[in-house]
């Protein structure tokens, strides 16, 4: 593990210009802990949601950007923009970031932008260098009870969060994926249109495959530093792939891999177009969790023993992100402390401490985080406007 002393990220000024349900707002902040609190509905998630947009794709909610935008009238000529931006101390110093959907020169076709230090950034990967953004929602409860693809895309987020490249090699063979079965359903295609395809996607899934089994390897050894306790606040999870590539890295010789997942797709494509789409894949491998210390499925552990594994990965990828990246992450935490008693509260904040990072943390109520103390900023956020609390 490449291990080099992390640097401390944190915000410092957030501005938000017509997202959600604010039409504008400027918060200042310094180094410590964020809580946010107030009422259901008040506006405290769409804060953290404008801070995961600091890092590349669709957010924590993961909504279609022309979802984000204050509702406005039809004739404001802003209608169906917003923004974000930040003022922060990024990995590589002080450094302004704003990004937000723009309306095109037509007033139509609207795209997100990325601005770093008021020049746009080629795409959204160049967030990577500045910062990185970690999350844990109560919409991500269900994780280890739904779909495969759910825990898929967790899995990697993770992985983009210590491997930049990671996003551009699944959009890569996603895109070679699409062509690949559009081409199975022209019964007059050429064979060698087939075959420059699956070299394409043996490529890409190889690379993608390697690169997940990188961030299991990683994540299991920072979570056997923990002791294995079946009573831990956050239990250690035992962590693992499943898919076809999977296999084929354990009983194959790696450097035959690409051979051989091209000459499967070659071998499957009859079945393949009987089913409209490709089969098998790293589009279709999984996240497989166990409870460790009960050597249990995680998917069959209560509902609290299920939340109390994914925060305790979460956390540990979390420590994985500073340690690999050289740079703390933002870790983004809501309603994080509503289901758990005092001392599991002052124990997980005390987690949080190790990590060194900023974490932003949601509640409704106050009392919640009295643990923190000094460590933190408090903010009361009622009906889109947000108040120093101390």
């Amino acid at each position: 593990m490449d291990e080099r002393q992390a640097t401390r990220i944190w915000i410092e000024t957030l501005k938000l210009n017509h997202f959600r349900n604010y039409s504008s707002a400027k918060i200042e902040f310094d180094q410590r802990h964020i809580v946010l609190t107030g009422d259901n509905g008040a506006g405290k998630t769409n804060l953290l949601e404008a801070v995961s947009f600091l890092s590349p794709g669709r957010g924590l909610r993961r909504s279609s950007y022309d979802k984000v935008s204050q509702s406005l009238t039809s004739d404001d000529p802003q209608v169906g923009t917003w923004a974000v931006h930040v003022a922060m101390n990024g990995a590589e110093g002080p450094v302004e970031i704003g990004t937000g959907l723009q309306a095109g020169p037509n007033g139509v076709d609207s795209q997100r932008k990325v601005h770093i230090n008021g020049a746009t950034a080629k795409t959204a990967d160049t967030l990577l260098e500045h910062a990185r953004v970690l999350w844990l929602t109560p919409a991500m409860d269900g994780l280890f009870t739904g779909a495969s693809g759910d825990r898929r895309r967790f899995l990697d987020r993770m992985v983009l969060a210590i491997d930049p490249g990671h996003g551009r090699r699944v959009a890569d063979f996603e895109k070679a994926m699409r062509s690949r079965n559009k081409l199975l359903e022209d019964s007059s295609a050429q064979s060698a249109w087939l075959d420059g395809l699956e070299m394409q996607m043996a490529e890409t899934a190889v690379a993608i495959a390697f690169a997940r089994g990188e961030l299991i390897a990683l994540l299991r050894t920072i979570i056997a530093k923990s002791p294995s306790d079946p009573e831990a606040i956050f239990p250690n999870a035992d962590i693992t792939l499943e898919g076809l590539l999977e296999e084929l890295m354990v009983t194959g010789a790696a450097a035959d891999l690409e051979d051989n997942f091209r000459a499967h797709l070659a071998r499957n494509r009859p079945r393949d177009r009987a089913a409209g789409r490709t089969l098998e894949g790293p589009h279709r491998s999984n996240l497989a969790v166990r409870h460790g210390p009960k050597n249990m499925d995680a998917a069959l552990c209560s509902t609290g023993e299920q939340k109390a594994l994914l925060t305790g990965l979460v956390l540990a990828h979390a420590q994985l992100v500073g340690t690999v990246s050289g740079m703390t992450p933002i870790l983004l935490l809501d309603e994080i402390a509503a289901h758990l008693d005092r001392g599991r509260r002052a124990a997980l904040f005390d987690l949080i401490d190790t990590i060194g990072c900023q974490a932003w943390m949601t509640g409704t109520d106050l009392n919640l985080f009295e643990a923190l103390g000094e460590r933190a900023q408090f903010f009361t956020v009622a009906s889109g406007k947000v108040e120093n609390a101390g």
